[in-house]
Order: structure tokens, then sequence, then C-alpha cells
């Protein structure tokens, strides 16, 4: 039997070009250039896009080092006058464009929130990933840059080239770069934040985080392949919470899924009308979630031969890379700044319950200044979706809202 994993492991803007995942990261030394050169010619938006009114969007090349020379994108009130706070915008996991295009067009996470920062008298750095070339996100074809050698500690030192190359503008100001990350990102953020002598940056003024990783990368794995399953049997198919299903409950749950989730779970639960004998090791007639469903889902899902998972042939070394680092939990207590967490209650990719583990952890390490917001009815790109069978979409309102005000009480 086979089973389709409904994913997108941590990454907000996917094909997907396989399953990438998004997380950890923290004390590695920076290495690399990360002196930019900066464009000549700075333009005002006014109709090229909705919501760019009054902001200059300068186009500028950041040096990311070992042969890699990025495109990015500052932008900021056009009004403005010295030197200016910047929010600096680090991804979600996969080759992502400035903007963290979303699949079938559903949006780009980034534009609105540096909009956003924009009407709060700030500017913002956006700016492709190594081996990205356009906005899609076009991707190069040199391998070594699309994946270079332990991809995820690249990925933190090419945050840091951005981060000095913020604080070497004479538009920004470099004690106040705030770092706002989303997934993958926050991990990146936290760990920048944690030891910024070490990736020689400034330290910063804020953290943001949009989907926190406050879970090393096999328990999200397992979550996100695995455990999502059993949570839909319990949360959609088990009415009387008894952790089982009848035949009845089987059938009536499969009412409303897409097709591949119904033939997934009809093959784990039914034969015909009657639950299915192969599953139903006790022979009572129901089918346990957990211990009888749980059991042929786990073989099928091969969750067990981890990190030799059906599936993520091509991630191994990512996988293999960011498990050497701690997560946001561990990292982020080792920042005093100012913290903002976001969460999705219906995350199935950064769960809730781990980000508010993680403010915790910066609240027991004595930091005065943090905030967590769970959103009701949002999941991983922050946008209002169905928990099980989300759709791609650019952050809430309400999400932006709370972004702006937080900007604005820490100006």
């Amino acid at each position: 039997m086979s089973v389709i994993h409904s994913v997108v492991l941590m990454t907000t803007a996917t094909k997907y070009r396989s399953l990438t995942v998004a997380l950890t990261a923290v004390t590695v030394l920076a290495g690399g250039v990360g002196i930019a050169h900066a464009a000549s010619t700075p333009t005002t938006a006014l109709t090229m896009q909705t919501g760019w009114t009054g902001i200059t969007r300068e186009q500028v090349r950041i040096d990311l080092g070992t042969g890699w020379v990025t495109q990015a994108e500052l932008t900021y009130p056009s009004r403005a006058k010295g030197r200016l706070p910047v929010v600096v915008m680090l991804h979600g996991s996969g080759h992502n464009d400035m903007d963290q295009t979303l699949p079938e067009g559903k949006g780009a996470t980034f534009v609105p929130l540096a909009q956003a920062a924009a009407r709060e008298g700030y500017a913002a750095l956006r700016f492709n990933k190594r081996g990205v070339t356009g906005i899609g996100p076009v991707e190069s074809t040199d391998p070594a840059q699309l994946n270079p050698k332990h991809p995820y500690a690249q990925i933190q030192r090419d945050a840091a080239s951005v981060i000095r190359f913020a604080a070497a503008s004479p538009k920004l100001d470099p004690s106040r770069i705030v770092l706002l990350g989303h997934s993958e990102g926050t991990n990146v953020a936290a760990n920048l934040a944690a030891d910024p002598k070490a990736f020689g940056i400034p330290t910063p003024a804020g953290v943001i985080a949009m989907g926190v990783v406050g879970q090393d990368i096999k328990k999200l794995l397992t979550l996100q392949i695995y455990g999502r399953l059993l949570l839909q049997l319990h949360d959609e198919f088990d009415v009387d919470a008894d952790g089982r299903l009848t035949a009845a409950e089987a059938i009536d749950g499969l009412i409303g899924q897409p097709k591949a989730a119904a033939d997934q779970f009809r093959s784990v639960l039914l034969d015909g009308d009657k639950v299915l004998a192969s599953s139903d090791t006790d022979h009572d007639g129901q089918i346990a979630i957990d211990a009888e469903a749980g059991r042929v889902l786990r073989a099928a899902t091969g969750i067990d031969a981890y990190p030799d998972v059906p599936g993520l042939e091509t991630l191994q070394d990512y996988v293999a890379d960011i498990a050497r680092f701690p997560t946001v939990t561990a990292a982020l207590p080792r920042f005093a700044g100012p913290t903002l967490l976001l969460n999705g209650e219906n995350d199935l990719q950064t769960p809730a319950r781990a980000a508010l583990a993680a403010d915790a952890a910066v609240a027991a390490a004595g930091n005065p200044d943090h905030r967590i917001v769970i959103y009701p009815g949002m999941a991983h790109t922050m946008n209002v979706t169905p928990k099980f069978t989300p759709e791609f979409g650019n952050p809430d309102h309400q999400v932006v809202t709370d972004i702006r005000a937080w900007l604005r009480s820490h100006r």
C-alpha cells in the first residue's frame, strides 16, 4: 500500500521542488563576504503593483560569497529622512525568491509585510535565496549554488551577509535591524540573534517569527508525514472520541475528503462496508486509531526508517545539516531583545504547541519583552484555511496588523 504525503515540509514557496523542509540553526562561524553593490537608480512604485504607493523600491545586489551575487530589493517610505530602522526578511525552506512567492499564484508572503513595514516608517530588505535568479521563483542551473555543501549552514551565512549589507547601507540604522523569519527563517533569525558576533553582524533590534520551528527536525517530520494522519482520524472521523472507528464512522469520515485522502484512508480502514480485517488485529470489529491504523500507517509512510524516509531522498543532506543545530526554543532564549512569535493554531508543519514552548523558554530566560499570538483557524502560511487540506495564501490581515503594531511600538 502506498501513502500519499500531503505535506509541504516547512516551506511556503514550493512547487514543490521535492519535499523541502525548514528548520534549525545556531552558532556557526560566518564566512563569505557580505559587502554589497547597490543599484544607482532607485525607483518609486506608483502603479506597477498595488500597495506600493509612496514607497521607494530600490533594486540592489548582495554578494553572498562563494561565487553568488543575489538580487534583492530595499524598500522604504519615499518621504523618509535620515537612517531608517529596517526589517530583514528570512524565508521558509526551499529555493524561495525575495517575495516568497507562493505556488499556484496564491500570493507572495513578504510583499504585504514589506509594505506594512514602510507604513510604520521602516525599510525592508528582501532577497532571493542562493540559486534563485528571479521572481517565480526562477532557479539557476548551477547545482553547486542550488544545493551547496552543508546547505543549512550556508543559508545562515547567506542571511548574515544580507544583514551586513543592511548595516553598511547609509540609508539604514545598523542598531535597528529587525529580523523577520517565516518557518526555516524563524530558526535562522533565532540563531543569528543568539550569537551575532559569531556571524559578524550587529545585535538585532528584535526578532519576529512566523510559523515557529520550536522542535527538532525528526519530530517535525514525524508529525508532517505520519502524525498528521492520526490527528485527522481523531479529529474528523472519531465522532464519539473513543479512539476507535467503526465501519460507519470510517464511511462517514470519508465524506467530503479529497479523493487522494479518501483513497488513502479507505485502504487502511475499510473493505467495502466493513472494517478492514488486516487492520483490525484484535478482531473486535473496530479499528483502534493509534494501535491499529497507526501501525499500518507507520509502515506505509516509512517514518521509522528516518532519515531514509521514502520521498525524502533528495533532502538527506539538508536534513542531516539542520539536525546539527538547535531549534528556536533552544536558541532564542540567548537573545535579550524584543521577540514576537506568531503561529497558526491549525499549523501541521510547525505546531502551535512548540511555539508556546519557545515563548515560555524566552520568558524563563528573563526576557521582559516577549509576546506570542496563536491564531485560530490559521495554518502554516498564516492564512485562514482548513486544517488538514490547507490552501496557500498571504498572511491574514490580522497578522499584518499585529506585526505593524509591534513594529510601531518598537520603532
